[in-house]
């Protein structure tokens, strides 16, 4: 029980401390969405940033992403595939989507799922820095920059 007693008062003692420092910066909602993220860090990925915090080299952190990805992408034959939808995929659409990728691409694919509401149905895939959006939200895009093209422009009545 003293354990439990020990590590609320560690849970509160961080969380004010992060409080405190992202509220004098004006960032306390942003944090809290980084720190949401951040338990998905594996160790190593810590120890790194922590290395890099500890080295004032922060500021690189861009480059090392950008560095990373490019080495995975010459020496990985596995390629990453975002896929963005409007709802979750199951589990079956899913598998095809990956199905199909891995065909097309001829390579293992790596899948990462995004959820966003406001592209109201179809999907985004993002692979090997293409992107192709057949979202409902692009095609209404579309739809309605012909249209203005089409009529706005036009000396017919």
């Amino acid at each position: 029980m003293s354990a439990k007693r020990g590590d609320e008062e560690k849970v509160e003692a961080y969380s004010r401390a992060l409080i405190d420092a992202a509220r004098s910066e004006g960032r306390a909602n942003a944090d809290l969405v980084q720190w949401q993220h951040a338990r998905k860090f594996s160790p190593e990925v810590l120890e790194t940033l922590s290395a890099m915090r500890d080295a004032d080299d922060l500021d690189l952190i861009e480059r090392v992403a950008k560095q990373y990805k490019e080495i995975l992408d010459t020496e990985d034959t596995t390629v990453s595939v975002t896929i963005t939808t409007a709802v979750p995929l199951d589990e079956v659409l899913r598998q095809k989507v990956r199905t199909k990728a891995e065909k097309d691409l001829n390579a293992p694919v790596y899948l990462v799922e995004r959820v966003e509401p406001e592209i109201l149905g179809g999907v985004i895939l993002e692979a090997r820095g293409k992107r192709y959006d057949a979202s409902v939200k692009a095609q209404l895009a579309n739809i309605r920059k012909t249209l203005a093209s089409t009529f706005i422009g036009s000396d017919e009545q």
